[in-house]
């Protein structure tokens, strides 16, 4: 028997070979009962489909989100696994709202736009009609896909648990920058702080010409008396760690320090950082299955879903139960 072509299948349903290719490898520009119509053909006809796709997903990421950087390396690793897993292809691209994220979308099939904050980046992705998938932020009820984490549930999670050791009065070390996220995990704490008789927080910035130290100075000279510290950022933990040490102050024994991330700082330091971890190859993988089912069923008129993977405590030696109030004299 001669080998079955594209051709071949072409004929024998009165369809272009254009739409014959995109039927049998799944592309959008068909509609399903096409695709069925040339899957039926292409069976009976015994032509062997590839077992591979051609499919190919872009990664956008912003070249500017150095405060990221380690998650978007654990989400590009997500990416990659499960693309390998289904079949598609995964090309990335570090955008600074350059010009050449025009041409890079028009190469691909899907966008996973990883926390991509530059308006007219955005604006191109979701006017590319092609199906789209978001990590970071969306607007309120805005009709995208979303992939994140639970930074609030994080914030709650992390005062119970301090409250829990005997913890009453906490810093949250914000860092130099205001992030999204950042905020929603302060207004985490902040619920529990509220709801909860005798607890107080304290949201300490800097920048410009202040400091994490000037900040935790206020706090103490205003009257408070934190025991425990949760940071916005692992990487925070470090500036925390050398503060709270240089005043003479011991992890954990007199104050307890929270971090976010699980990222490398978190076993840089010593006494290791209790952190709550994000599970950023997890949002890698979870955009890879939500563009297949958009790519493979593009007559579906599918609602837009948020998909949150939940962040994870880990305690480590950094956190204890606060026994006695180390600044009350014996």
């Amino acid at each position: 028997m001669s080998k079955i072509t594209l051709r071949i299948i072409a004929e024998q349903t009165g369809l272009s070979k254009f739409a014959v290719s995109r039927a049998l490898s799944g592309k959008p520009g068909v509609s399903e009962t096409t695709r069925a119509r040339v899957i039926e053909a292409a069976t009976n006809l015994g032509y062997n489909r590839p077992t591979r796709n051609t499919f190919i997903i872009g990664a956008v990421f912003d070249v500017e989100d150095h405060a990221n950087g380690e998650m978007n390396v654990q989400i590009q690793n997500g990416l990659q696994s499960e693309a390998a897993r289904l079949g598609y292809t995964i090309r990335a691209h570090w955008t600074a709202g350059d010009g050449d994220l025009k041409k890079f979308i028009d190469g691909c099939d899907a966008i996973f736009s990883v926390n991509v904050q530059h308006k007219p980046s955005l604006a191109q992705i979701m006017n590319s009609a092609k199906p789209v998938v978001r990590s970071g932020w969306a607007d309120p009820l805005e009709q995208v896909d979303l992939v994140g984490g639970t930074d609030r549930e994080a914030g709650v999670a992390t005062g119970t648990y301090l409250y829990d050791l005997g913890h009453r009065e906490i810093v949250f070390v914000h860092g130099d920058i205001d992030l999204r996220g950042r905020r929603e995990r302060l207004l985490g704490l902040q619920e529990v702080v509220e709801a909860t008789l005798g607890m107080t927080c304290y949201d300490v910035t800097w920048g410009g010409d202040t400091t994490f130290t000037q900040g935790l100075d206020r706090v103490l000279a205003e009257g408070g008396h934190p025991t425990a510290f949760f940071c916005g950022h692992d990487g925070l933990a470090i500036t925390a760690y050398s503060d709270i040490l240089s005043r003479g102050w011991r992890i954990p024994r007199d104050v307890s320090v929270v971090g976010f991330g699980d990222f490398s700082p978190a076993l840089q330091v010593s006494p290791t950082l209790t952190t709550v971890k994000i599970k950023a190859q997890e949002f890698g993988r979870a955009a890879v299955r939500r563009l297949d089912t958009r790519l493979r069923h593009p007559s579906l008129k599918l609602a837009p879903m948020r998909l949150l993977i939940p962040n994870m405590l880990i305690e480590r030696g950094s956190t204890a139960p606060l026994t006695i109030d180390w600044r009350t004299p014996i």
